[in-house]
């Protein structure tokens, strides 16, 4: 028995099909009639046959690969948005190269290389920064969208989640539970995410007519060492909130830490939520409060978009903002009696 990958041809000749017509079955499923997508289908599930972009990018003579560039794939929302990428690049015949600059701008203009050499077709970036010195390694930017972080000097096609209103349904949850002295903690300039949600926070915070006095806002780069170094500062400040309402699910799992080493219970003493619903979010101990970014249609959507952009279509919209959901756990009370 042959231990060969079985080929485009095997699966042509089990479904008595031409090559032309699985090819299409494959990248184009629309324009086959579902019967044959069947017969197609059934062959691939047969025989193993598994679609290789990079080699048929060789043969086509351009590429069928989307560089996605992130600076920390370490990060909890990573995996997910990148299902969402891949399921769909896959879907249309085209493959994913993952860039990991780890926060390191030479990095990013190493992978523009994949450009310039023909590798790749279009880009996928978390990072919110343009690659510096983009200009000079391609005569123009590939087609790209950004995820997750909105990029910081504009003019690039974006899909995430609705920051400013998943903000707003966390700090209207607190003061729904009579919270008015509230922390907002991640402030940060350079996040465009960030900065949405600390909108979305003092939109609330304005509605139930909090005033400036009662409004507590710290700096923050998203890691729970910055929540942990915030709940510090507030102590060594001697000014104190009842509630902590947190940039990202990180930030408030360094607050619960930094108050539970304190001694204080969460949420009897202090209120926390969070944002992204990160999976250590519901194993914390209480389980954290938090906004969650749905991740697998974030992914989808952008490479949806990409996908258009490739093909010269100019798509119906330029920014696309899902819908975020509050996901209620227990690490919200009502403020105590002090």
């Amino acid at each position: 028995m042959s231990n060969a990958p079985a080929t485009i041809e095997d699966v042509a000749r089990i479904a008595e099909v031409s090559i032309a017509t699985v090819s299409r079955a494959i990248h184009l499923p629309e324009k086959v009639a579902q019967s044959t997508r069947l017969k197609v289908n059934q062959a691939i599930a047969l025989t193993g046959y598994t679609p290789n972009a990079m080699a048929r990018s060789l043969r086509l003579g351009k590429s069928n690969m989307i560089l996605v560039v992130a600076p920390d794939i370490g990060d909890p929302n990573f995996s997910s948005i990148l299902v969402g990428l891949e399921n769909e690049a896959r879907a249309h015949g085209y493959g994913v190269l993952i860039g990991h600059t780890q926060n390191d701008a030479q990095r990013g203009i190493e992978y523009l290389k994949f450009f310039s050499s023909n590798q790749a077709a279009g880009m996928i970036l978390f990072t919110g920064i343009l690659p510096f010195g983009h200009q000079s390694m391609t005569a123009r930017l590939p087609p790209t969208v950004g995820v997750f972080e909105p990029v910081f000097n504009g003019g690039i096609p974006y899909v995430g989640v609705d920051d400013i209103e998943g903000a707003r349904k966390a700090v209207e949850l607190l003061i729904a539970e009579g919270h008015r002295k509230i922390a907002f903690i991640g402030e940060n300039r350079n996040r465009l995410a960030y900065a949405r949600r600390r909108l979305g926070c003092e939109a609330g915070l304005d509605a139930a007519g909090i005033p400036a006095s009662s409004r507590i806002v710290m700096d923050g780069d998203g890691t729970i060492e910055s929540g942990r170094l915030a709940v510090d500062q507030l102590f060594l400040r001697d000014t104190l909130p009842t509630a902590f309402m947190c940039v990202n699910d990180q930030t408030a799992i360094g607050v619960m830490l930094g108050l539970t080493a304190r001694g204080y219970d969460v949420p009897r003493d202090f209120s926390v939520t969070g944002f992204d619903d990160v999976p250590q979010a519901s194993f914390m101990q209480p389980s954290l409060t938090t906004i969650r970014q749905p991740r697998g249609l974030i992914g989808k959507h952008a490479m949806t978009l990409l996908l258009q952009l490739l093909s010269d279509t100019d798509p119906a919209e330029t920014e696309i903002l899902l819908r975020p959901d509050l996901v209620v756990r227990n690490s919200v009370g009502p403020p105590p009696r002090r």
